[in-house]
């Protein structure tokens, strides 16, 4: 008989995965967030799921715009930007555009722990959970018969019940049902189909002052410099904002004020990201009175007035007939 080893485990070590991580869980009872795992586990960039985080652990009404954000992180405006509209796409970022007590517009900012099913879509149903049969019990040997028992009968089975045959479906009736069953519809159209691309010619030429904003857009700050087809790129946008009714003066403060330092992308996108967003129009102005016609005196004078019908001017008299009248 082999004597026992001292360094042989009495059994092997349960619960405790032998790969991966191993959690250490520590109760918290204050300061935490509780955080889905669909968000957590997201599949793409870790930027988009640390900024969903740090938004959650933030109270009501802290400042999640850009800036503040990359006052946090260390990443840029780019990448940051980049998360938001990931989450934004998603269903986790909402930006609704709300009109204040005073009349102005302003964008407040929604963060939603689980994104909300928009009307109509009906979430995926749980995935059925595959059937592993049940192991059977271990089947027993018969017992056989007893000494000095009497055999019991053998049970037959009786004759099974006779089924009439089914009828044969009428070939008329399967015909006329064939003809009036409707058919699988056609796909009605939607908006995000893909149409006949955009004849260039048939684009308005873009406003010559739009060339110029962006050509000194280096004068107040030497990092803008652009090409001349980034230029060509980003003068249709600049062309709304003056539709919009924007000052030149207003969209250069607009494109160069708090730019990231240093500027980790191009120029060009960082202008277009900026200009991506359009202001609302201003508001239509009534039209101004209509002048009067110009008048020349009766009283002798001859001078030029304004008037709704000829007459005399405020330093002559009055005519002889209406003193009279009066």
């Amino acid at each position: 008989m082999a004597e026992p080893q001292s360094n042989a485990p009495l059994r092997a070590p349960a619960g405790a995965p032998t790969s991966g991580v191993i959690h250490v869980r520590t109760r918290l009872a204050g300061d935490f967030t509780v955080i889905a795992n669909a968000l957590l586990q997201r599949r793409g960039s870790a930027v988009t799921v640390g900024v969903a985080g740090y938004i959650l652990s933030l109270p009501d009404g802290a400042p999640v715009r850009i800036d503040a954000l990359c006052e946090h992180f260390t990443e840029g405006e780019i990448l940051i930007s980049r998360a938001l509209r990931e989450l934004e796409a998603d269903g986790y970022l909402e930006r609704r555009r709300e009109r204040g007590p005073s009349g102005r517009l302003r964008t407040r900012t929604f963060f939603h722990d689980v994104p909300p099913v928009p009307p109509g879509d009906d979430p995926e149903p749980p995935r059925p959970r595959p059937h592993r049969p049940e192991p059977s019990p271990p089947q027993l040997p018969a017992p056989g018969p007893r000494p000095g028992s009497r055999p019991r009968p053998e049970l037959r089975p009786g004759p099974e019940p006779h089924h009439a045959p089914d009828r044969e479906p009428d070939p008329a009736a399967a015909a006329e049902s064939a003809t009036t069953e409707p058919g699988p519809a056609a796909p009605e159209p939607t908006g995000t189909q893909p149409g006949p691309a955009a004849d260039p010619a048939a684009q308005p030429a873009p406003d010559p002052r739009a060339a110029v904003i962006l050509a000194s857009l280096r004068i107040v700050d030497r990092r803008l410099i652009l090409s001349r087809r980034e230029a060509d790129q980003l003068a249709p946008a600049v062309t709304q904002w003056l539709d919009h009714g924007v000052g030149p003066e207003d969209i250069t403060t607009h494109l160069t004020t708090r730019l990231p330092e240093p500027l980790r992308a191009r120029p060009a996108r960082i202008l277009a990201y900026r200009l991506r967003e359009l202001p609302p129009p201003l508001p239509d102005r009534p039209p101004a009175p209509a002048a009067l016609p110009w008048q020349t005196c009766d009283g002798g004078c001859e001078r030029a007035f304004r008037a709704a019908e000829p007459g005399r001017c405020r330093d002559c008299p009055p005519a002889a007939g209406l003193v009279a009248a009066c």
